[in-house]
C-alpha cells in the first residue's frame, strides 16, 4: 500500500468566522479570523494523530497539511442592458 505525504483540508466561511475540516482524516474546527483557524486546524491534526500508527491512516510520517481557502465572491455579476 502506498502511504500519501498529505492532508488536505479545506477552509471556507463560517457565521462567525472560519471552518476548517480535513478531507482525509476526522478533523474538524473553526476560528475567527484565518491565522486563528490555520493555527487550530494544525494543533487537531497533531492531537488526532499523536500516537497513533500513521500507517493505519494510510499515511506517511510527517505529512504535510495542504489547505485549501474557499472564498465567497463580493460581487455577482450580472448583465446590464445599455440601450
Amino acid at each position: 500500500m502506498r502511504l500519501r505525504k498529505v492532508i488536505n483540508a479545506l477552509v471556507y466561511p463560517g457565521e462567525e468566522g472560519f471552518v476548517a475540516e480535513c478531507m482525509e482524516i476526522a478533523v474538524v474546527t473553526q476560528g475567527k479570523t484565518l491565522d486563528e483557524t490555520i493555527g487550530n486546524l494544525k494543533e487537531a491534526v497533531r492531537l488526532h494523530l499523536e500516537g497513533e500508527d500513521l500507517s493505519q491512516w494510510g499515511l506517511a510520517k510527517d505529512p504535510t497539511l495542504v489547505v485549501t481557502l474557499e472564498v465567497e465572491p463580493e460581487h455577482e455579476q450580472t448583465e446590464a442592458t445599455v440601450g
